[in-house]
């Protein structure tokens, strides 16, 4: 199947699904208020429920009106951990295709590895089934525009998981950026760092690429598909646009254990007027963590941790503002060479918490469930989600592009959304 097509009948195709003008924006903190004692219940059925599987699950389960009915593994340890955190009410299945057979459920979440998404999400819609797919989408822009079509032409809902989309910080953060709080936004920087080998424990020698599929190209992209796409959604959401051309160098320098997939990145993301999206992962190093910096000519936010900095932040008061003016002047002026040159080193200024996230809040996963339920209640939901979905793991496809042929990808206008 040729899954390539136009810009024009894709975006054709997205518009004919009616979201955009059906429903208003709604919050999704109202979404999961408006479930309180639903009037018809949402069987959904899990794909794939090893750790994100199981998280989902959890949060799944406090979902008001919805069942889960089913369960689907092809992992012995998964499958019987499925079937005791259902307590054995939901119907079991080693194959995804005898549980899309299953004439009771809504729905469906996939949280496979990275190369089952599209397919598994492809049959699941072709058997006229909701689908809430983990990110990123696919491993090619082709299987995720097919992952597209299908949504269109079937009338089915899917929605990607990107929960940074639902959580209270980040829609803080939006507000914020709604108002011009930063001013002028030209650059965005992003990095998310830790320091293991990413290696699972493997019970025996033929279950090594099926526990640590993260680690080799037939199943995944690395960091790209399992970190970056989801600073990339945020880059996306923040500009409100997606990148026209990426370019970056990838690397295994570290953890040379016979991975396929780099231990380090490094992209730059081209975005329409100049606009830039830096982004470098490596997970031999966690000193810096992770982080998401917007930055504007009024301030920076850092959207990871609720930070705000101003430019211009107000003097210090008393000694403090002494001290500071007799720094100021002992660096004012250096000559050198006959020419005045001033340090530029950060401002040293503390920050303020624009949000106080409380040990345990949500991050925006139960929140996105929430959501999920309430589309398929409704039997429609806004296109901006399977928007950010598409145009973050289309991006993330072209990232990792650029690095493996070291050269600078621009982003035909017909792969995004």
């Amino acid at each position: 199947m040729n899954h390539i097509i136009n810009r024009r009948k894709f975006i054709g195709n997205v518009s004919a699904l009616g979201l955009a003008t059906t429903l208003p924006w709604m919050s999704p903190f109202s979404m999961a208020s408006n479930l309180k004692s639903p009037s018809n219940l949402v069987k959904v059925g899990f794909i794939g429920v090893g750790s994100r599987g199981r998280t989902l699950l959890l949060h799944m389960q406090q979902t008001e009106g919805v069942e889960i009915a089913a369960v689907c593994d092809n992992y012995e340890p998964n499958y019987q951990r499925a079937i005791k955190l259902t307590n054995s009410k939901a119907k079991a299945y080693y194959d995804y295709r005898e549980l899309l057979e299953n004439k009771e459920l809504d729905a469906v979440v996939i949280a496979t590895p990275l190369h089952e998404h599209a397919h598994i999400t492809i049959d699941s819609l072709n058997a006229g089934l909701h689908v809430f797919c983990e990110k990123a989408m696919a491993m090619t822009v082709e299987d995720c525009m097919a992952m597209v079509e299908a949504s269109k032409s079937n009338g089915k809902i899917l929605q990607i998981g990107h929960q940074r989309m639902f959580d209270p910080m980040y829609h803080k953060a939006m507000e914020m950026l709604d108002a011009k709080q930063l001013g002028s936004i030209n650059q965005i920087r992003a990095f998310w760092h830790r320091n293991n080998d990413w290696r699972r424990p493997v019970p025996t020698p033929e279950l090594e690429r099926k526990i640590n599929w993260r680690l080799y190209r037939e199943y995944s992209l690395g960091l790209m598909t399992e970190l970056a796409s989801h600073h990339i959604q945020v880059a996306n959401w923040v500009y409100g646009e997606a990148p026209i051309a990426v370019s970056g160098f990838g690397s295994i320098n570290h953890w040379k254990d016979g991975r396929e997939v780099y231990d380090n990145v490094n992209l730059v993301y081209k975005y329409p007027n100049g606009k830039h999206f830096v982004y470098d992962s490596m997970i031999s190093n966690k000193h810096y963590g992770l982080e998401v910096q917007v930055m504007g000519h009024k301030g920076t936010l850092e959207m990871e941790t609720g930070n705000y900095f101003s430019e211009n932040p107000p003097p210090a008061p008393g000694i403090m503002q002494l001290l500071n003016d007799i720094e100021k002047d002992m660096f004012e002026i250096i000559p050198i060479g006959g020419a005045s040159w001033v340090p530029e080193t950060a401002n040293g200024k503390g920050g303020e918490k624009y949000y106080e996230k409380k040990k345990g809040a949500s991050d925006g996963t139960d929140y996105q469930l929430h959501a999920f339920a309430h589309f398929i209640r409704e039997n429609k939901t806004d296109d901006k989600y399977l928007r950010e979905g598409y145009n973050s793991s289309m991006a993330t496809v072209m990232g990792d592009i650029a690095m493996r042929e070291n050269r600078l990808v621009e982003i035909p206008e017909e792969y995004r959304m």
